[in-house]
């Protein structure tokens, strides 16, 4: 029976930082010291990318490029995102190892794969530097993948390249992209699935697109969460992802359900 080989994961708001907040906060705040106010919204439009790209990303957006132009009589250019970006990783090296908790359900799923003898990869919009912090903390609490890479190991050709997924194939020796899943909390997650050919599952709940923290959500009535899970599953849904789970323990059944279709002979994006 051909079926599922790997599970490649992301990492904040898909298996640890509940919502995502760690980069969230840094690169509203590094906004605010150019004297620029963003929203949280705009600071998560573009999660998922390389940092430096997720700064670029921002200052295209129209409201904030006219801002910035309004403030410094010019448009931007490439020393103000580098500027930027050393401003955001120096603000998000000091808080990041706060922000290191697994979701619930990981730690408990991820060994449940791993003792059935899948291979568990991940990748990541962090920089190396940016993870030596994040993966010794996340193994202290419990969740170690057996691989991740960022861009800085893929010439820094993150999301949407398929790259890193394929640098994790090679590590972990996953035969086909068709036996691959990437589990994601961010479109951009889904197009590096999509571009590498693998299986897009998209993880709701504690999503930076659904933005909420765990008190958050917990503090919604359950209409309001059904409310919110069922927007931020369109949004997976329409950009990319296959699939899409509540929480991650919905993920050891999906893979059941795409192991028979993948010994029906359908493939990724082909349902």
């Amino acid at each position: 029976m051909k079926k599922i080989e790997g599970v490649i994961f992301d990492w904040a708001g898909t298996t640890v930082d509940f919502g995502c907040f760690a980069p969230v906060n840094a690169f509203v705040n590094v906004f605010k010291d150019a004297g620029i106010d963003v929203t949280m919204e705009e600071a998560r439009a573009p999660m998922g990318l390389l940092k430096i790209d997720h700064i670029r990303a921002m200052l295209d957006m129209p409201r904030i490029s006219a801002l910035w132009e309004e403030k410094y009589e010019r448009v931007f250019n490439e020393q103000d995102v580098e500027n930027l970006y050393a401003n955001f990783e120096t603000g998000l090296m000091a808080s990041l190892s706060e922000y290191t908790d697994p979701k619930p359900e990981v730690v408990e799923v991820v060994n449940s794969l791993k003792n059935q003898g899948l291979k568990i990869g991940s990748t990541s919009g962090y920089t190396q530097k940016m993870m030596d912090v994040v993966v010794p903390e996340a193994a202290k609490k419990g969740y170690s993948p057996d691989f991740y890479i960022t861009p800085d190991g893929t010439n820094s050709l993150g999301r949407p390249y398929p790259y890193m997924i394929y640098r994790n194939m090679e590590a972990l020796k996953l035969t086909a992209a068709k036996n691959v899943i990437k589990v994601g909390d961010t479109i951009p997650d889904f197009a590096e699935a999509n571009s590498a050919g693998v299986w897009a599952v998209g993880v709701i709940i504690g999503s930076s697109e659904m933005g909420l923290g765990l008190e958050e959500f917990n503090a919604l009535s359950k209409e309001e969460q059904e409310k919110v899970i069922s927007k931020t599953e369109k949004s997976f849904l329409q950009n990319g992802a296959d699939f899409t789970i509540k929480s991650m323990s919905e993920l050891p059944p999906l893979i059941e359900r795409i192991n028979n279709l993948i010994n029906e002979g359908k493939r990724p994006s082909a349902k």
